[in-house]
């Protein structure tokens, strides 16, 4: 079945690793332009170079988010590039785990600056240029997280900035209905990154136990029998911002394995 995103330019934050890199593997495979942003070039280029798609498809901009400027001047080259963005799937960022006991002012201030900010500064430099121009089914996908719908005591403070991310997916989905825009988020339970290292490391530390015991258990805890692979993600991430989402707007998609099943 075809997603219909030939000739759609998705612009990836967070593009060179992880969720972002699978999910920049998705739309090149449905036919896609992308572009990637992330902090460093030579991870960009590695990426791109594994890709393996042309120039004409495919372009990465080296940018800190976390500068409102630098996310402007970010969306300005991109459109300079390959064309204007239909697509922002924003994937950038992670606050450092850290024990509640050991929070102080400045690393709140880091979980924001690590994950609120950067999908905020590249939202609005997108969105200033979509409200002015056709309707092309222009929308955002904000791949969020677990930490915003379940206070944990290792991530408070990145927590705090997810759930601030699902107020401000909802509200901008609403402000921007009216221009047929959607913005939607998703959040990946467990999944197969770099980033799930963190979340091993402070179950060896707090349990005393191997890397292996503590990856053993984490995916038997999963309803599933499994721990999520980048590619599950990736194939969510392509179904909100494809046509088949069309009247799919502020919604909040669980993709965790069974993980967190509520109301």
């Amino acid at each position: 079945m075809s997603l219909d995103f030939e000739d759609r330019h998705v612009l990836i934050t967070g593009g060179s690793k992880g969720l972002g890199l699978a999910t920049a593997r998705a739309f090149l495979a449905e036919g896609a332009k992308v572009t990637l942003v992330a902090r460093t070039a030579e991870t960009l280029a590695a990426a791109a170079a594994g890709l393996g798609a042309g120039p004409d498809r495919l372009a990465w901009v080296a940018a800190d988010l976390r500068d409102p400027d630098a996310a402007e001047d970010a969306v300005a080259r991109v459109e300079a590039g390959l064309v204007e963005v239909d697509i922002l799937v924003n994937s950038a960022g992670a606050a450092k785990r850290t024990n509640a006991v050991e929070l102080d002012p400045a690393t709140w201030r880091a979980g924001l600056d690590a994950k609120f900010f950067p999908y905020i500064n590249i939202q609005d430099a997108v969105l200033r240029r979509w409200r002015d121009r056709p309707r092309r089914g222009q929308n955002i996908v904000n791949i969020i997280g677990q930490g915003g719908r379940f206070p944990s005591d290792t991530h408070l403070a990145g927590g705090s900035a997810n759930a601030a991310l699902r107020l401000a997916t909802v509200g901008l989905a609403k402000a921007y209905a009216h221009h047929g825009i959607r913005v939607n988020a998703l959040h990946p339970g467990f999944t197969e990154t770099g980033r799930i290292e963190q979340f091993l490391a402070f179950e060896i530390e707090k349990h005393g136990i191997s890397r292996d015991e503590a990856y053993r258990r984490a995916s038997d805890s999963m309803p599933l029998g499994r721990i999520g692979q980048p590619e599950d993600i990736a194939n969510a991430v392509l179904f909100l911002a494809s046509p088949r989402a069309s009247y799919i707007t502020g919604a909040e998609l669980v993709v965790d394995g069974g993980q967190n099943i509520a109301l």
